[in-house]
């Protein structure tokens, strides 16, 4: 059996492993069983009612590489020394509408909700986006509604990868218009069904970062409600 305590510290250890790595070794390489186990972690997450609205582009293309480095300033200077280099898509609203064909497909074959429950779940739903978050008003709410959901593989990967050693950066620095028309261009955005969220750097730092993590107190960030 896992001692907790144990199983405890490894975990906080992880998380003053990682730091946003901003020069990588580019001698080293991530073992594909590695990276795979990343992805995985990523790919388990949780998302709103389950409907997973992601994609993870792994971009190893050389070619593809120095077009998004050029146009993006976050990654200018980690993307030639990264090992891997993951692009993380959101679904638009073609597919993250309540009675989109996605939704209904992933229903159906992902979650296998039975068809006479299916019309009940689907209300759901739309009462969760057109009532509770206003998601309906604009396409715009309900990209920012998958968007936000990208982050939460974003943070789980990090963490797999510090767990194992391996260190990563996200990245925001970058012009979503710029950056989706190179990704259309590579078909990778399967007619304006995924937009760009988030990227990150994965490698090997070569040097460890020059002072402790910092953060805020403890006291400061949680507030317990009794």
């Amino acid at each position: 059996m896992v001692d907790k305590n144990s199983k405890k510290q490894e975990i906080i250890d992880a998380f003053h492993f990682r730091h946003s790595t901003k020069k990588f070794d580019g001698n080293k390489v991530i073992p594909d069983e590695d990276m795979r186990f990343i992805l995985e972690t990523g790919r388990l997450s949780p998302s709103s009612f389950g409907f997973e609205p992601w994609r993870f582009l792994v971009i190893q293309n050389r070619t593809l590489r120095d077009k998004i480095k050029d146009a993006s300033w976050g990654a200018f200077g980690k993307l030639p020394e990264a090992s891997h280099f993951v692009i993380i898509l959101a679904r638009t609203d073609s597919d993250t509408k309540y009675n989109s064909p996605y939704i209904k497909d992933h229903i159906t074959n992902i979650m296998h909700i039975p068809e006479e429950f299916q019309g009940k779940f689907l209300s759901r739903v739309e009462e969760f986006q057109r009532d509770d978050f206003k998601l309906l008003d604009n396409q715009r709410s309900l990209f920012d509604w998958a968007g936000k959901q990208t982050y939460i593989p974003l943070a789980n990967m990090m963490t797999t990868a510090a767990q194992i050693g391996i260190d990563s950066c996200p990245i925001e620095g970058f012009n979503m218009e710029t950056m989706n028309q190179i990704l259309k261009e590579e078909g990778l955005l399967e007619d304006g069904h995924f937009s760009i969220s988030v990227m990150i750097a994965f490698g090997y730092r070569v040097e460890d970062p020059p002072n402790p993590k910092a953060r805020r107190n403890f006291d400061d960030i949680v507030k317990w409600v009794e």
